[in-house]
């Protein structure tokens, strides 16, 4: 066996003898085929690994980027004692072992993990290559590259270190290498952290990674610009409306999008750079304050307080419990809230789907978007969380979930936004006791449909209806007897009437319903067929009848809809 030095990578030249075997075509077949394999197997292994048995990366076939994760072998520092001599003699001694297919995230531990890979440049020029860590959350990251006079240059750096000690100012860990020509170099990495534990390594070309982080801003810049309009938008219509659900969500959008630029990094690296205190504990914080708006918007647009009241309470109780969290946050270890922090996120995104489910089944309007909003949002926490547990493996899915799902969800609950102003508005223009539109719904309708009636060349009728001696009534069975009355009435008119059809209430005892496209002779119908009905339904509690006049607008006959309801009101007491 010889290696060719003219090759671009290490190949194997193999000298075979040819043995004749006593054995059958198809025997002989299967044999040849082995034998190939095994050559096959025999050159990979050879091209893959150095001499001490680990696997080699050849920077000189890195296009773009590479993925470490098949050339790492890792070794665990329970205690976290170990001195970097010692664990060069470790690796001497073969106590590093590669992934084996497992993910390199160990979820929340204790241990220090270190980490060795290798890199060979066979070419004549010397090679520039930059190790990117694309995970931020590290505490402490330390890495080691052996220089030409035999030592070991050593880079500290993590978000415990002031943003300044980092080689490259980016939002990840970067550590640019140059390997020489016709040399192997082994570098070491050494990962301690109070979090979750992800190691992502990936190897970049200078061309690879400045494409890689131009659409990387670009991408961050879009997702918190749409934090901000949202955001913007809600303290907009919270002022407009003073509808605390705004507020709440204004709260949420707010703390949530800090919460993320720091879990991306973006916020040590322009906010506080110089603060490796506030870049830790400010996730505890922002996290705490994200969960209570989320909650506190939940009970508010999901009315959860008169739908679900014994759920509703749960959650108020919870809110109790962040609260909690936040006030402990600046006083207490990451390392102490951070588990059950992040326990609780999970219970809580539960107990808000409860909730949506809940009022789904009571026919909230809201909930609906809420619902598929919330799916989004709960695929991407229980994905992200699973990784930081350690039970998915650590790739550029399960790292974003986190801010894939929120953006969905942001943008669906702008759908439930858009449901509760519709709620408020229908709030707004239904009479309170017979639950038919109001008067001053009445008032905008009106000149809507009289424009369209001008546009369309259609006929609009106008009637209007009020009921007979009600003062006498109310004098004579009381008010509470009055009011049953006026509920029946608008409920028969509301029967009464179909699509594109509209009953008002106008005031008192007074009703008005618009008929856009219909002709007087057919008003005519309708009212009588309404009077008799009211006559029917009122028969068993005192016999109610009501007067009826109608007015019909068809070739330009009224200026306005005030003409047009005068015509009505004069027919009104004509018919009295």
């Amino acid at each position: 066996m010889c290696k060719d030095a003219n090759a671009g990578s290490d190949q194997i030249v193999t000298n075979t003898t040819m043995v004749r075997v006593p054995v059958s075509s198809w025997r002989a077949g299967f044999l040849f085929i082995g034998v190939l394999l095994a050559m096959l197997l025999a050159l990979t292994a050879s091209a893959d690994t150095s001499d001490n048995g680990t696997t080699v990366l050849s920077v000189d076939e890195i296009a773009d980027r590479v993925d470490l994760r098949p050339y790492l072998r890792l070794l665990e520092d329970a205690q976290g004692q170990l001195s970097f001599d010692q664990v060069r003699a470790r690796a001497e001694a073969g106590d590093f072992a590669d992934l084996g297919g497992a993910a390199p995230n160990f979820g929340f531990t204790n241990a220090t993990w270190w980490v060795r890979f290798t890199l060979r440049n066979p070419g004549d020029d010397p090679l520039r290559v930059t190790i990117r860590q694309d995970y931020p959350l590290i505490d402490h990251l330390d890495f080691w590259s052996p220089m030409k006079d035999g030592g070991w240059h050593l880079v500290s750096t993590g978000d415990r270190q002031p943003f300044a000690q980092r080689p490259l100012n980016n939002r990840q860990f970067l550590f640019p290498l140059e390997v020489s020509a016709h040399s192997e170099a082994t570098y070491y990495l050494r990962f301690q952290t109070d979090g979750s534990l992800n190691i992502g390594l990936f190897a970049h070309t200078s061309a690879d990674l400045f494409s890689l982080t131009a659409e990387e801003y670009l991408a961050l810049g879009i997702y918190y610009g749409g934090f901000i309009v949202l955001l913007v938008y809600n303290l907009i219509m919270f002022r407009s409306l003073r509808e605390r659900a705004f507020a709440y969500y204004a709260l949420y959008v707010l703390s949530y999008g800090l919460y993320m630029s720091v879990h991306n990094g973006l916020s040590f690296q322009f906010l506080w750079p110089d603060n490796p205190w506030l870049a830790n504990q400010s996730l505890i914080v922002l996290l705490a304050l994200s969960l209570f708006g989320a909650l506190r918007f939940t009970r508010e647009i999901l009315s959860t307080a008169v739908l679900c009241p014994r759920a509703d309470r749960i959650s108020f109780f919870m809110e109790l419990s962040v609260l909690l969290v936040l006030l402990l946050g600046p006083f207490l270890s990451y390392r102490i809230l951070i588990v059950p922090l992040a326990l609780m996120t999970v219970v809580i995104c539960a107990q808000m789907m409860l909730l949506c489910i809940l009022t789904l089944i009571q026919g909230s309007g809201p909930a609906r978007y809420y619902l598929a909003a919330f799916t989004a949002l709960l695929g991407g926490v229980f994905t992200y969380m699973g990784k930081t547990f350690g039970l998915l493996p650590h790739n550029a899915l399960t790292q974003n979930a986190f801010q894939v799902g929120s953006m969905i969800e942001m943008v669906l609950l702008s759908l439930a936004i858009g449901s509760r102003m519709n709620e408020i508005k229908q709030q707004n223009s239904r009479d309170a006791l017979t639950r038919i539109y109001n008067r001053r719904y009445f008032n905008e309708q009106v000149h809507s449909e009289f424009q369209k009636t001008i546009r369309r060349s259609l006929p609009l009728s106008l009637m209007v209806i009020d009921i007979d001696h009600f003062k006498r009534f109310n004098d004579t069975f009381g008010h509470a007897r009055g009011d049953q009355v006026l509920k029946v009435v608008a409920q028969t008119l509301f029967r009464s009437v179909r699509k594109p059809g509209s009953v008002y209430r106008y005031g008192g005892e007074e009703f008005v319903i618009l008929l856009p496209g219909s002709e007087a002779v057919d008003v005519a119908v309708i009212a009588e067929r309404i009077r008799k009905q009211i006559e029917r339904e009122t028969t068993d509690s005192h016999q109610i009848t009501v007067s009826i006049g109608f007015a019909t607008q068809v070739q330009d006959r009224f200026e306005d809809p005030e003409s047009l309801f005068n015509a009505a009101d004069d027919a009104l007491y004509m018919a009295k």
